[in-house]
């Protein structure tokens, strides 16, 4: 019998859905962080809403931006200088909250996902 009056509290617990306010990181400046094979690699990029250019060890890159939707973005390479930044790069915007957002990015067609944090830069 007390099962049947905690069923509601577990519904509404376990169907909430996470906010995500992906079109205010659309635009700005930020840093990111990923760590790949435990070693953590930082980056900083500013980003219009079809540009990106991005500082990595003093290496500056720049890619065409094609949203998807407001949390799902492509990038291309604008000048690649080998092979591997020929291929386009799916980034998929998690979470965020008032200063950040998680996110995940792959290459076009490939399974294997990497995860990241960016921080926008006041």
């Amino acid at each position: 019998m007390k099962l049947i009056y905690l069923l509601p509290f577990l519904v509404f617990f376990n169907c909430y859905e996470i906010t995500r306010n992906c079109k205010d990181y659309k635009t700005g400046n930020f840093y990111s962080e990923v760590t790949i094979n435990d070693q953590l690699f930082k980056t900083t990029f500013k980003r219009s809403e079809k540009l990106q250019i991005e500082t990595y060890n003093n290496k500056i890159d720049s890619s065409q931006l094609r949203w998807i939707n407001d949390c799902e973005v492509i990038f291309k390479t604008i000048n690649p200088k080998n092979m591997a930044e020929q291929k386009d790069i799916h980034l998929k915007i998690l979470t965020t909250t008032d200063s950040s957002y998680s996110y995940e990015y792959s290459y076009i067609g490939e399974i294997k996902k990497q995860k990241g944090i960016a921080y926008k830069i006041k």
